[in-house]
């Protein structure tokens, strides 16, 4: 509910905050301002390749990413690994077409090391000073809320416990009497009736008005916005639809007409763009360094037991549409028909070599040729068995949404400790939570933290055989 109200707060707002406004510029004016620190640094001019690098990394950076709330340790652990992730694409599509020959190599090496710690500094520095500013009486904004409900209760709670947002609650106004409102009312301050609401807020000069009434209410809702109108207070309102569980949630406006998504791919616009040019540059640069042991592998394989080298299975891909995912063959059968039985620990149809390759997921390797091909992404949902998804379709909610992005080689569920067999409900159940929670909270910090995760539970994991 938390997370789902917070998602609500940055769609409803209209104008800037200076949190917001952080947000947006801090991270591209930091690196652009190390760059040209750098550049002064070694005695060169500013000349016009320097301008075009900076409106490059200015596109690529606007807006940036919100930190002021994160812990110290996550945040300078976020900003090393985008920037990481950010300045490998610079330097590979930099030396791919010869314009990195351009720049002079002690002011690029310079830049590329000293930018994470001038992001890291200026990330910290923000933390600690926004609160601050936020918390002057002169910054902040008086709001109170129309309808003691759960999405107002919750409303509440964020506006306590969340100084970025610069929002004073005042109160509640209901009509119902606080006896009927239960255990919803306790620690609420009640100003009134809803008729009350107009005089309150013009009175006192309340800058911001939450509408959290059920949509049923619908004329009441109308009267209240009439009554409202006499007023200079900004008017939000928040339906109960939001108490859905949200997908990259989002305000879009087509033609005039506003509309909500409440189920979207997050990989819209650049987001896709930098999705797809990450798993471009990983995907080769790994084949590059595995190609030796591919090869290994691939005559082990095919040494082991009679049956080809590669295991073509079909799978659903993004938008639900099947694709036919590479493994190294680790069983004696290929199965891939309309009910398929998942591996079990002592599975007879499991080669000698085949339980190691599953064991250490070199099975999965060919996989960056699916990536490549863009049938695929290093890091989303795993891809499971066509029969496999038309059977827990019908039995977990929600499951279908995990296809609104590519699978991906390793998740978010595997390197949470639902790796291999789901051999009950509940296990595809929390896979799936987890699945979810990725395509909600997708950065380009999260996929190369998760990559990183992957290599320690392959080795130490005991669910994959």
């Amino acid at each position: 509910m938390l997370a789902v109200l917070d998602r609500q707060q940055r769609l409803l707002k209209t104008r800037l905050s200076l949190a917001s406004l952080l947000d947006v510029v801090l991270d591209p004016l930091v690196i652009i301002a190390t760059l040209l620190a750098c550049v002064l640094a070694h005695d060169a001019s500013v000349e016009a390749p320097y301008i075009v690098l900076a409106l490059i990394v200015f596109s690529l950076t606007f807006p940036g990413i919100s930190r002021v709330q994160d812990a110290p340790g996550k945040l300078i652990r976020d900003v090393f690994l985008s920037w990481l992730a950010l300045g490998t694409i610079l330097v590979f599509f930099g030396y791919a077409t010869g314009y990195l020959k351009i720049f002079p190599q002690s002011v690029v090496i310079a830049w590329l090391l000293a930018t994470p710690f001038a992001l890291a500094a200026a990330h910290l520095v923000a933390r600690a000073l926004v609160p601050r500013v936020l918390a002057m009486q002169s910054n902040q904004r008086t709001a109170v809320i129309a309808g003691t409900t759960e999405q107002g209760i919750g409303l509440a709670r964020q506006f306590r416990d969340d100084p970025f947002l610069g929002i004073r609650l005042v109160g509640f106004f209901d009509d119902r009497d606080r006896e009927r409102l239960g255990p919803l009312a306790t620690g609420t301050t009640a100003l009134g009736k809803l008729s009350e609401m107009a005089a309150f807020v013009k009175e006192n000069r309340i800058d911001l008005i939450y509408i959290t009434l059920p949509m049923a209410t619908q004329p009441r809702i109308l009267d209240l916005l009439d009554e409202l109108r006499d007023t200079t207070a900004s008017i939000y309102f928040v339906p109960d639809l939001f108490v859905t569980d949200l997908i990259q949630g989002r305000l879009l406006n087509i033609k005039g007409i506003p509309a909500v998504a409440v189920c979207e791919t997050p990989f819209v616009g650049i987001d896709g763009v930098i999705k797809r040019a990450s798993d471009i540059v990983l995907s080769l640069l790994i084949l590059l360094l595995i190609s030796p042991l591919l090869l290994a592998i691939a005559i082990g394989v095919k040494r082991s037991s009679p049956g080809p080298v590669l295991f073509k299975q079909r799978r659903y891909g993004a938008e639900g549409k099947e694709i036919l995912v590479y493994k190294f063959r680790s069983m004696t059968v290929c199965e891939d028909g309309d009910h398929i039985v998942q591996a079990r620990r002592g599975d007879q149809r499991v080669t000698r070599l085949g339980a190691f390759l599953r064991k250490t997921s070199l099975d999965e390797l060919p996989q960056f040729f699916n990536v490549l091909q863009g049938r695929m992404s290093i890091v989303g949902p795993r891809p499971h068995a066509v029969a496999h998804n038309e059977l827990y379709r019908k039995l977990v909610k929600g499951y279908m949404i995990r296809h609104k992005v590519k699978p991906g080689i390793t998740g978010w569920a595997q390197v949470n400790g639902f790796r291999g067999e789901t051999d009950t409900v509940e296990k595809m159940q929390k896979r799936i939570e987890y699945d979810l929670d990725y395509l909600r909270n997708w950065s380009l910090g999260l996929d190369l933290s998760i990559i990183l995760k992957t290599v320690g539970v392959v080795f130490r994991d005991r669910h994959a055989y």
